[in-house]
C-alpha cells in the first residue's frame, strides 16, 4: 500500500464553477442576509444558495410555520422574502466578502407566472451572482402552484427557456420528487437549456396533528418533509437523474453526514445541499462533513470526488 502524500481533493466544478468541497448550503434556511451567508462559508460550505426570492416581497404564512417532528423537519414557511432588489444588494455584499474564500453564491429565485422568472432572471443577474437555482417544486404554495412548475414537462421546459432567454449566468432547476416520474422532467428542462439539476426539493406536503386539539400543528396545515426521513427518495432521484440526464445535479433531501453526501456522490451528484441538518449539527456542519467525507476518501484511496462519482450506478435497481 502506498503513502499518502496529499489530503484528498474535495474541490468540484459545478456548470463551470469551482466550489471548495461538495457541500452547499440549500435554498430557505440561512441564505438571507450576506452577514449569514458569510458566516456559513467560514464554518465550511462549499456554496451559498440563498433564499428564495420573488420579484416584489412576499410575507409568508403565520407561525408556526416549521415543526422538528423527530425523524425531520416539516414546514410551511409560505417563501417569505424581501423581494429581489433587497436580495440582490445582499448578494453584492456577500460575493465581495466570499471572494476571498473561493465560495460562490448560488441566487434562488421563484415567480408567479412563467414569464414572471424570466423578469426576475434579469433583475437578479444584475448582482451577479455565480449561478441561479430556478425553484419551481415548492409543494405547499396554493396561491402560487395551483399546478406546480416542475409537475409537468411542457410547463418546466417553458419556465427553462424563459430563464435562459434572461440570462447568460449558468441555471439549475430545482425539482420535485411529487411527480409520477422525475425524469421526464429532468430530460425536459435540460433540452430546454438547463445548466444542471437540483434535487429534490421537500416531500409532500405532509399533516402533523396535535392530538390533543385535532388540529394541524402548522398555522397553515400542510407542509413539505424535509430531513433523515426523506433521504433514501432523494438518493433514489438523484440516481435516476443521473442516469437519465447528462447534467451536474446538487443533491438534496435528509443529508446530515458525510455518509449521506457520499451516497449521493455515489449516484452522481457533483454537489451535496445540506438544509435541515443545520438546524441540528449547527453551521458547523458542513465542515463536518467535509471531514467526514475526506475520512471515507483516505479509507478508500480516492484522491479525489471523481474517482468515485457515480460509481454506484452500474447496480440496477
Amino acid at each position: 500500500m502506498h503513502e499518502r502524500q496529499s489530503a484528498p481533493d474535495l474541490s468540484t466544478i459545478l456548470c463551470g464553477v469551482r466550489l471548495p468541497n461538495p457541500t452547499v448550503l440549500a435554498s430557505g434556511i440561512l441564505g438571507l442576509s450576506h452577514e449569514v451567508m458569510v458566516r456559513v462559508a467560514q464554518s465550511g460550505a462549499g456554496a451559498i444558495t440563498t433564499k428564495s426570492c420573488s420579484l416584489k416581497p412576499r410575507p409568508g404564512y403565520h407561525n408556526p410555520v416549521v415543526l422538528d417532528w423527530g425523524q425531520g423537519l416539516i414546514n410551511a414557511v409560505g417563501l417569505s422574502n424581501p423581494g429581489v432588489e433587497v436580495l440582490a444588494e445582499e448578494i453584492r455584499a456577500a460575493k465581495e466578502q466570499l471572494a476571498p474564500l473561493g465560495v460562490p453564491v448560488i441566487a434562488s429565485i421563484f415567480a408567479e407566472t412563467i414569464y414572471g422568472f424570466g423578469a426576475i432572471a434579469r433583475f437578479i443577474s444584475e448582482a451577479e451572482p455565480d449561478l441561479i437555482e430556478v425553484n419551481i417544486s415548492c409543494p405547499n404554495i396554493d396561491d402560487l402552484y395551483r399546478l406546480m412548475f416542475a409537475a409537468d414537462p411542457y410547463v418546466a421546459a417553458q419556465v427553462t427557456r424563459q430563464v435562459k432567454q434572461n440570462t447568460d449566468i449558468p441555471i439549475l432547476l430545482k425539482l420535485s420528487p411529487n411527480v409520477t416520474d422525475v425524469t421526464k422532467i429532468a430530460r425536459a428542462v435540460v433540452d430546454a437549456g438547463a445548466d444542471g439539476i437540483t434535487a429534490i426539493n421537500t416531500l409532500g406536503p405532509g399533516i402533523i396533528l396535535d392530538v390533543e386539539t385535532g388540529r394541524p400543528v402548522l398555522a397553515h396545515g400542510t407542509g413539505g418533509l424535509s430531513g433523515p426521513a426523506i433521504r433514501p427518495i432523494a438518493v433514489r432521484c438523484v440516481r435516476d437523474i443521473c442516469r437519465a440526464v447528462d447534467a451536474p445535479v446538487i443533491a438534496v433531501g435528509g443529508v446530515t453526514t458525510g455518509r449521506d453526501a457520499v451516497e449521493m456522490v455515489l449516484v452522481g451528484a457533483t454537489a451535496v445541499g445540506i438544509g435541515s441538518a443545520v438546524s441540528r449539527r449547527g453551521t458547523e456542519v458542513f465542515q463536518n462533513v467535509c471531514d467526514e467525507i475526506q475520512d471515507y476518501m483516505e479509507r478508500h484511496e480516492y484522491d479525489d470526488l471523481e474517482a468515485f462519482r457515480g460509481k454506484a450506478l452500474q447496480f440496477s435497481g
